[in-house]
Parts: structure tokens; C-alpha cells; sequence
């Protein structure tokens, strides 16, 4: 079976991908009610062993609402006129999907605020802290 590549170190086995076609709501004419235009992807990220376990927790991170509790990710392409057409835009689709979760997240540096950033934090409340002390009723 052809692979598509998703990024130059992964790529995806045609096999594992599961098209199926449906009525499109939209435009297109007397087309519309008699033609299969919509595309519907399913590709199974649980089981996939094209994915390294790192890029399938991402990914299902990214997937959001279009994956299912079986870890399958559903994509339905319908903006198109042509089946072709809705088919290419829901493998897109897919392949920006995995290429944004094969990109390793950049670890966070911890960091402290400056001294100077510390001095001007303690000034400004003290300000704000005399501004309202001396909007108080005088104290007896």
C-alpha cells in the first residue's frame, strides 16, 4: 500500500485511513440531492502504528471534539463541489493535524522577576497604599 507523508519522518499507510462518502448540505445545484459530494475520514490514532505514543497524545490533545472515546478522529470535508475535491480537503486536514502534533512542544524555562522589576511592583503598592490611606476619614 502507498504511504502519504504527513512530515519527512512520518508517514501514514493508505490502509489505515477509512473514507466514506454522504449527501452534502450546500451549494451545488440539482447535484446536491443525488450525488455523494461530502467526504468522511476516520483514521484510528489509538491503534495507528505509524505514530510514536508522544505524537498520539498530542494529537488527541489537538483533535478536540472530532475525536471519539475509541481514540478514532472523524474529519467530514463538505465545502467542495466534487467528492475528489472533499476528499483531498479532509486529508489535509488531517495531515496539518498530525504535522502540528509531530512538532515537540518547547519545554518552559522558568524565569524570576528582576530586581528592578521586584523595586517597582513594592513601589506601586505603596503608592496605591498611601493614595488610600489618605482618602480615609482622619483618624481621633
Amino acid at each position: 500500500m502507498p504511504r502519504i507523508a504527513a512530515t519527512p519522518e512520518i508517514s501514514i499507510d493508505e490502509a489505515e485511513l477509512d473514507f466514506s462518502y454522504a449527501r452534502a448540505s450546500g451549494p451545488g445545484g440539482q447535484n446536491v440531492n443525488k450525488v455523494e459530494t461530502a467526504a468522511q475520514l476516520r483514521f484510528d490514532v489509538a491503534n495507528s502504528p505509524s505514530l510514536a505514543e508522544a505524537v498520539k497524545q498530542r494529537l488527541a490533545r489537538l483533535a478536540g471534539s472530532r475525536l471519539t472515546k475509541e481514540g478514532v478522529i472523524v474529519i467530514f470535508a463538505q465545502n467542495r463541489r466534487s467528492q475528489e475535491l472533499n476528499r483531498q480537503d479532509a486529508l489535509a486536514r488531517l495531515l496539518a493535524l498530525i504535522a502540528a502534533a509531530a512538532e515537540k512542544p518547547k519545554p518552559r524555562i522558568k524565569t524570576k522577576p528582576s530586581f528592578s522589576a521586584r523595586k517597582r511592583r513594592v513601589e506601586s503598592k505603596v503608592r496605591r497604599g498611601e493614595t488610600k490611606r489618605l482618602r480615609s476619614a482622619p483618624s481621633e
